[in-house]
């Protein structure tokens, strides 16, 4: 059987694992506050050209998207997202279990834009209303996005520059961030992501790593407390080193854009494919998550061999599936893949 679900399917790289196998014995403080994790932190400010980053190390997706939201919201505050944000979609509820509402808005192919947000700030802010209302106090985005797609530096700096006009934090989803840095088409890079939004985080999970995310905090949002808010919410790591390990690797002679350039060249593979045999997608493919359209039968055919989603139905006859490729995908799958179609 194939597998294409998702890109957190493998363990870790080897790269990654070598390292955890040979500190396995060490013995060091915990908390992530050992040499590891002071490391791996100071190679994460130099990729990102921002030495006064704060940088924390966490150990999924769903943990830090709810500890950075809630840090920074007052207990009045909600967060503004595209009504696709993976927040509002599929994290069961993370960011109301704390107190705060999700505030979704329409989306371009997963993306949200800056005339939009502008909009409905201004439209908020006239609103005589407004005092009854949860108030927006930032705003929420993923690069990639839930379609696989990506933000452009105009977008990106558009989308900064209304944040900060109506003086909303800007936080990054970064799960599969290495994937969009790795894009051939993508004009944005870790320094533009550092500079333009306030808060970001880099993911690990699906990029190589066993799990772990670094959640980075530019200095002018800097929190107070972030060690007491993140173990408040049970999510301070005690071995915290077994983190700092990992991303000292995936930040050690270029690994992470290696292994995420990986999954692009596989995904690319796999498009131009379903290009070539007339597949139509549902979003342009940008990143490693290829959404094409899949008649009954074709389904019904893959299905037999492979793993993967359905994203979402159109009709009867035709569904959205996605495919997904990783860091450890193989080509040999892909082109196995291919001649299923």
């Amino acid at each position: 059987m194939l597998h294409f679900d998702s890109d957190y399917m493998e363990g870790a790289h080897p790269a990654v694992m070598e390292r955890l196998v040979k500190t396995n014995l060490e013995s060091t403080p915990g908390y992530t506050e050992d040499s590891y994790c002071s490391q791996a932190r100071d190679l994460i400010r130099k990729a990102c050209t921002c030495p006064e980053a704060e940088v924390y190390f966490l150990v999924g997706g769903t943990q830090t998207n709810a500890i950075a939201v809630s840090a920074v919201l007052k207990p009045y505050e909600g967060v503004v997202a595209a009504d696709t944000g993976h927040i509002n979609q599929h994290e069961a509820g993370a960011i109301e279990a704390t107190g705060h509402k999700v505030l979704g808005l329409p989306h371009t192919d997963g993306r949200l834009q800056a005339d939009v947000l502008d909009r409905y700030m201004s439209g908020f802010l006239a609103d005589e209303s407004a005092g009854h209302m949860v108030c927006p106090g930032m705003v929420y985005i993923s690069h990639p996005t839930e379609y696989g797609t990506l933000y452009s530096l105009s977008e990106l700096r558009a989308l900064s520059d209304v944040c900060r006009r109506y003086g909303l934090p800007l936080y990054m989803d970064g799960a599969r961030l290495g994937y969009g840095l790795a894009a051939p088409d993508s004009d944005v890079n870790l320094e533009d992501i550092a500079s333009l939004c306030d808060m970001f985080y880099i993911g690990g999970t699906k990029a190589g790593a066993l799990f772990g995310e670094a959640l980075v905090i530019t200095a002018p949002v800097a929190l107070r407390q972030m060690i007491t808010h993140i173990k408040r919410q049970g999510a301070l790591l005690a071995k915290g080193r077994l983190l700092g390990v990992q991303f000292g690797a995936l930040f050690s002679d270029g690994l992470y854009l290696e292994i995420s350039r990986h999954a692009i060249r596989m995904a690319g593979l796999l498009t131009d494919a379903l290009k070539s045999k007339g597949y139509v997608f549902f979003t342009p493919p940008q990143t490693n998550q290829v959404f094409p359209v899949l008649d009954s039968g074709a389904l019904v055919r893959l299905r037999q061999n492979a793993t993967f989603s359905i994203w979402q139905r159109l009709d009867q006859s035709h569904v959205v599936a996605r495919f997904v490729t990783s860091w450890a995908t193989r080509e040999e799958d892909v082109r196995e893949l291919i001649a299923l179609l």
